[in-house]
């Protein structure tokens, strides 16, 4: 069972993002410490294989203590399911059993959207096409927003 972080190994904590897709998912790193997401890559895979071992290339690196996956809930109430619903769950459930780290989920619904306004507020470079990052980029987005969302709140007594 894994050991409770103590207050001040959670401020360091480290995090990774995903956008998870068929064949490209972007991956994006965040830290408590300064409270901010960036982009990390997209991994291109058409096998698991594949996948996995980006995966597992980039936990190495960055040895992060939880996982933060988008999930495209629906905007408007619907009766009909989003199929990569069931393919996320999958995804999600072999992260967290392969890394024995928690896996959190975000909404992405507009993700998609914000990342193509954030590519060019952020003015890239004029090699770089936005169909070639904008996974990575709506990784970012999803774990800069559960980074807010989630981030301890200081207290006015300290």
């Amino acid at each position: 069972m894994a050991e409770a972080m103590s207050t001040q190994d959670a401020a360091y904590a480290t995090f990774l993002g995903f956008d998870f897709g068929e064949k490209k998912t972007g991956v994006a790193v965040g830290q408590r410490i300064t409270g901010t997401a960036r982009a990390l890559e997209t991994i291109r895979s058409h096998t698991p294989e594949v996948l996995w071992l980006g995966v597992g290339r980039l936990v190495d690196a960055w040895e992060p203590v939880a996982f933060v996956v988008g999930v495209p809930f629906p905007i408007i109430e619907t009766t009909e399911k989003n199929p990569v619903i069931d393919l996320i769950k999958t995804f999600c459930r072999d992260l967290e059993r392969r890394y024995q780290r928690p896996v959190h989920i975000m909404d992405e619904a507009l993700s998609t959207r914000e990342s193509q306004t954030l590519f060019y507020t952020q003015g890239h470079r004029k090699s770089v096409a936005f169909r070639d990052v904008k996974d990575e980029i709506a990784a970012q987005l999803i774990l800069q927003t559960w980074l807010d969302h989630t981030a301890p709140r200081g207290s006015l007594d300290d």
